[in-house]
């Protein structure tokens, strides 16, 4: 080994120099063992972290047109919406109510517009299932009613318009006699079928035939909205909470399965 002297030093200078440059070398060395020795330990505990505490990537898929609002099919097939609030009760009302379609909404203020396509051809089945869905949908939920009573009309009888020009929004002119459905109760039930969530009302449930998958039942209780929409998306293994929530009426939740 060769070493290079600084002959303006003395033998004890240049030694006290090595002795110097080779501390500075081992505390290095030591550090970097440290360092290898923390990155071992935290590869390890990374290996160790069970996949229920890792965050979950919640994959989007493509959403069919009416999921922008409350939705199912009855038994039979007939598709009905309801708007979750006063914009959206206008949008089904202008845009997506028509000429064979029936209008539900149930007899307190503060209530989701709910439209049953081609609803005039459907019978009493279909119509008590689109009855308790617009029951469910409304203020009644957040107020603790048990049951509301909920009307039907035709297109004919429902308009926007009056001698003294439209009215305003969530407000509707309604002519004519009423189908009436007395004391329905509030109560959903909620599913996953192909990768889709459903909440629909529960007289529906046995209905669809739905017995190829958990289904929880929805009644008013003490838990908040949040906590409910948490429980069911672990209870079904459906990620997407914030659809969940958008899905379910304003109000606090009672979960069975």
């Amino acid at each position: 080994m060769e070493l290079e002297l600084d002959y303006d030093m003395s033998a004890q200078e240049n030694a006290n120099l090595y002795y110097t440059k080779a501390k500075k070398l081992l505390q290095k060395k030591e550090g970097a063992a440290k360092a290898v020795d923390e990155m071992k330990e935290r590869l390890a505990a990374a290996k160790n972290t069970e996949p229920a505490t890792m965050k979950k990537i919640v994959v989007k898929r493509r959403l069919e047109w009416y999921e922008k609002f409350n939705w199912f099919f009855t038994g039979s097939g007939k598709l009905v919406i309801g708007g979750r609030d006063a914009q959206q009760n206008e949008m089904v009302n202008s845009r997506h109510f028509e000429s064979g379609d029936l209008f539900f909404h149930a007899d307190v203020h503060g209530a989701s517009v709910t439209v049953m396509k081609e609803g005039e051809g459907s019978g009493k089945e279909d119509r008590e299932e689109a009855a308790q869905f617009a029951a469910s949908f409304s203020r009644g939920w957040q107020e603790g009613l048990r049951s509301v009573d909920v009307y039907c009309m035709r297109r004919e009888q429902v308009s926007k318009s009056t001698e003294k020009g439209s009215l305003g929004t969530g407000s509707f002119l309604l002519s004519g006699e009423r189908e009436w459905y007395r004391n329905v109760p509030l109560q959903l039930s909620c599913f996953v079928r192909d990768g889709v969530f459903n909440i629909i009302p529960a007289r529906a449930a046995e209905s669809l035939g739905v017995n190829d998958a958990k289904v929880l039942h929805l009644s008013q209780g003490e838990k908040k909205k949040s906590d409910a929409a948490k429980l069911i998306s672990r209870l079904l293994e459906y990620d997407d909470v914030d659809y969940i929530m958008q899905h379910m009426p304003n109000g606090n939740f009672n979960i069975t399965e």
